[in-house]
């Protein structure tokens, strides 16, 4: 008999305790062998008398048979879905025509001579045979059956497969793996904090890390030089598809002395041989092409581009200024901010089509979706727009954006600020619905550029467009340099941040970082924050920095967000094991949950919670 060392006594070659192999061992070498599998019933089929056990466990799945002269025939009766059951039995080759060319093991069954029952199963609030949906809830609910689903169960598993690899990638790029703090100091980085009250110190708290950044940055002014780690990250914040309530994982990664290009040199090949690696064939981009910020936002209406739909957007404004068409050219007359903006639906050229798009927009709380199409025998364009603009005008758009008979065109019109949203909604739906974006690849992209600043309308002030522990991207002699009153300049000024997109997926964000705190305090006066602010707030990484610290720069691309792309899912909740619904609860351990007031006293701790309604 072949047997693993780990189930066999060497003195008398007594039989392993559960299992001589696993369920997705036997092979047609092993016909004839006696041999014991355990696991749960994954399916029971009764065929006339013959009685079929799918077995399974974590490695496959092996077919067991019991007939009526099987002294096991009458137990094999009484099992159920799930139940956890050990059989012993001979491998026998199944008889022709019942092969399963699927099944690692499809060639062959285990003939049952005894079965034990290990652990019996209650009647299953979730069916783990087949693919069903369910309600999220109950399947959070019962998420240690939900997790033997086949589909749940291979994603969790390349889960792991995926961050060995970026592990290994990382650590050949000459990357040390370092661990932070989970117990830290409270630190606003754009979402709320998780606090944890201190029993020692009453009053206090500390706080869950919203991120490892200050620590991974302290690290490098410590003298470290190539630092990552798969870092658990807590926040207080709604959950999305794309974004998980509570926790989630990144890949850390700081770096001293380098600049934005260095960063890419490092982390590019990390990301692309992951996808190569997990992407079933699928194509990679090769060498990801950098994205001012502010051409993502004019040619494809969003910082996170979907490279896949090949639709750009093009300003089409002089199309329409003076034109018949008043409303477009009253409001572009009226303000020299105003803009029309084209996208284009290449094959899209039928009023169906086009009034179906105008009705969704209305859907979406806009007046409608301005077009025009071009059809056989009609000169210039049809529709409205076309009529109204006249000939002449709809050829200067075709030629433009280089449509033609079949094709179509959709406007947006007023302040790009304040449409250029739904302006990239409305292209990924052109594409969608033409079947424009193609399914079978991964596109990634630098987007690269960030504005430093930004102007608040509501406070009219000066305020960090994204992230504030940016370096400027000019000398810093010059940055220094700024009349704080010179606002044109300073709202021209951009950032050296850069993210990395995938499929119009933001996997991370990063940043070469303000290493020097004369520039960062310059930067936070500019937003209007004193020194005593930056000290309360970040007094600990300000110390650090007046000390000697490197040029450094790092990004964190989101470890969920990437599993959930390789394994083709659309939600994080199906590529985490044990993830927490819509409202932040994990209904399988019953989180959160009340406090006694025994653990309320030794925290020095009095509820003032709001009333019920």
């Amino acid at each position: 008999m072949r047997f693993s060392p780990a189930f066999l006594n060497p003195q008398n070659r007594i039989m392993h305790r559960y299992r001589s192999h696993k369920c997705g061992e036997l092979r047609e070498s092993d016909i004839g062998k006696d041999v014991r599998v355990s696991g749960w019933c994954h399916r029971i089929r009764d065929h006339g008398g013959l009685l079929f056990i799918d077995l399974r466990d974590h490695y496959g799945i092996t077919q067991c048979v019991a007939d009526p002269d099987s002294p096991a025939f009458s137990q094999a009766e009484k099992l159920r879905s799930e139940w956890v059951v050990k059989i012993d039995g001979k491998v026998r080759k199944r008889p022709a025509g019942t092969e399963n060319p699927e099944l690692p093991t499809g060639l062959v069954e285990v003939f049952i001579s005894e079965i034990e029952v290990l652990g019996p199963a209650g009647e299953l609030p979730v069916p783990v045979f087949g693919d069903q949906e369910y309600p999220e809830e109950t399947r959070l609910k019962y998420r240690f059956l939900d997790l033997r689903r086949d589909r749940l169960h291979a994603n969790v598993m390349k889960r792991g497969a995926i961050i060995d690899s970026i592990r290994w990638r990382m650590k050949e790029g000459g990357f040390f793996e370092f661990q932070t703090p989970i117990l830290t100091a409270s630190s606003p980085e754009g979402a709320r904090d998780y606090l944890v009250p201190s029993r020692i110190h009453p009053g206090k708290f500390y706080a869950l890390p919203q991120a490892p950044q200050q620590f991974k940055q302290l690290i490098m002014v410590a003298g470290f030089d190539r630092y990552f780690q798969i870092a658990p990250c807590f926040r207080d914040e709604d959950a999305r598809a794309d974004r998980s309530p509570g926790e989630f994982y990144q890949l850390d990664i700081e770096m001293s002395f380098v600049t934005q290009q260095d960063v890419f040199d490092a982390v590019e090949p990390v990301m692309r041989g992951v996808f190569e690696e997990f992407a079933d064939g699928k194509p990679v981009t090769k060498k990801f092409p950098l994205i001012a910020y502010a051409d993502a936002l004019r040619d494809y209406g969003t910082d996170k581009p979907d490279l896949r739909n090949p639709i750009k957007m093009q300003n089409v404004t002089e199309a329409f200024k003076g034109s018949g068409f008043k409303i477009f050219a009253g409001m572009i007359a009226a303000d020299p901010k105003v803009e029309v903006w084209a996208i284009p639906a290449p094959k899209g050229g039928n009023r169906a089509f086009c009034d179906r798009m105008n009705s969704w927009a209305q859907g979406e709380g806009q007046p409608g979706l301005g077009y025009i199409f071009w059809r056989e025998g009609e000169e210039g364009g049809a529709g409205p727009l076309a009529k109204n603009i006249g000939p002449e005008r709809t050829k200067q758009i075709a030629d433009q954006l280089k449509l033609t008979i079949g094709d179509a065109c959709f406007f947006v019109a007023g302040k790009p600020k304040d449409f250029v949203k739904f302006a990239g909604v409305a292209r990924t739906m052109v594409g969608t619905e033409l079947k424009l974006i193609a399914k079978d690849r991964f596109d990634f992209c630098w987007i690269v550029d960030f504005p430093m600043f930004e102007w608040n309308e509501e406070d009219k002030k000066i305020d960090f467009s994204h992230n504030p522990f940016s370096m400027p991207n000019v000398a810093a002699e010059e940055f220094l340099a700024l009349d704080a009153k010179d606002q044109e300049k300073i709202l021209g000024l951009k950032a050296i941040q850069y993210d990395i997109v995938c499929n119009g997926v933001e996997l991370s964000s990063g940043a070469i970082r303000n290493h020097r705190p004369d520039v960062m305090k310059k930067a936070f006066a500019i937003a209007g924050y004193g020194e005593d602010v930056l000290e309360a707030k970040f007094g600990g990484m300000l110390r650090a920095l007046q000390y000697g610290a490197p040029p450094h720069g790092g990004i964190a691309p989101g470890i969920d967000r990437i599993v959930m792309l390789l394994c083709g899912e659309e939600n994080l909740r199906e590529v985490v094991p044990f993830p927490m619904n819509q409202r932040a609860e994990d209904l399988l351990m019953g989180a959160p949950s009340e406090a006694t007031p025994k653990q309320l006293k030794e925290l020095h701790i009095r509820l003032n919670l709001p009333e019920k309604k």
